[in-house]
C-alpha cells in the first residue's frame, strides 16, 4: 500500500496509476472504476476520481460512463495526427529555441541523462518520463500560444503511440539518440537546425509506429 503520510491521497493514486500505465501493466481491456480503486486504497471515491480525471486530462486515460480506460485510437487518426505533427511541431520547436532559459536547458540535460541511462537498464517507464520532460520543457517555451495549445490538444494521442512503440528495442535506441541531439540543437539556439531535427524526429516516430503496427498485424 502506498504511503499517504506526506502527500495528498489523490496525488499518490495518480502517481501509482501513471506508473502502472507507463510500465504496460494496464491494457485496453482493463476498465478502471472509481469505487473499486477506492476500495483498493481504502479511501473515498473523490480522490480516486480526481486522480483519474487528471490522467484523462493529460491523455493517459479516456473517460466513459462506465469508468476509465486507455485511449483507443484508429489507425487513420494516428496517421492524420502524425501529419499535423510534421506541419506544426518543427516550427513550434524552432520558435522555442530562442526562448528557452538556462534553467530549461538544465532540465532537458537531466532528462537526457535519464534517457541515456535506460540503454542499460531497459527501464521503459523512465525513458517515457524523460521523453515527456523534454517535450514539456520546450513546448512550454513556445511563444505562440495558439500554436502551443493546438499541439497540446493531441498530446493524448502522442502519449498513447509512444507507449505502444517504446517496447521495440530499435525505437528505444532511436529515441535516446534523438534526445541527445535535441539538447545539442536547443542549446545552440539555432532555429533552423532545431526545425530540421524535430521534423526528422516526428518522421522517425511515425516509422516506429508503422513498424509496430506491421508487427502486430
Amino acid at each position: 500500500m502506498p504511503d499517504f503520510s506526506k502527500r495528498r491521497i489523490k496525488d499518490v493514486i495518480y502517481e501509482e496509476y501513471l506508473g502502472r500505465i507507463q510500465r504496460g501493466e494496464l491494457t485496453h481491456k482493463d476498465r478502471l472504476v472509481d469505487t473499486t480503486v477506492a476500495a483498493e486504497f481504502n479511501v473515498s471515491r473523490m480522490p480516486v476520481r480526481d486522480a483519474f480525471m487528471r490522467l484523462a486530462h493529460e491523455g493517459y486515460l479516456a473517460s466513459s460512463t462506465r469508468g476509465f480506460t486507455l485511449p483507443e485510437l484508429k489507425h487513420r487518426q494516428i496517421l492524420e495526427i502524425f501529419e499535423l505533427r510534421r506541419l506544426l511541431e518543427p516550427r513550434a520547436a524552432a520558435l522555442a529555441a530562442y526562448e528557452l532559459t538556462q534553467q530549461d536547458l538544465e532540465t532537458m540535460e537531466r532528462a537526457v541523462a535519464l534517457s541515456e541511462s535506460t540503454i542499460e537498464s531497459g527501464d521503459i517507464a523512465q525513458l517515457f518520463n524523460a521523453s515527456e520532460m523534454i517535450r514539456r520543457t520546450w513546448l512550454a517555451a513556445v511563444p505562440n500560444i495558439e500554436l502551443r495549445d493546438t499541439i497540446l490538444r493531441y498530446m493524448a494521442q502522442i502519449q498513447a503511440v509512444r507507449m505502444a512503440t517504446l517496447r521495440d528495442a530499435v525505437s528505444q535506441r532511436t529515441l535516446v539518440t534523438f534526445h541527445r541531439q535535441m539538447l545539442t540543437a536547443f542549446s545552440s539556439r539555432n532555429g533552423v537546425d532545431v526545425e530540421l531535427l524535430i521534423l526528422r524526429f516526428v518522421l522517425a516516430g511515425e516509422e516506429s509506429y508503422l513498424r509496430a503496427s506491421q508487427t502486430q498485424a
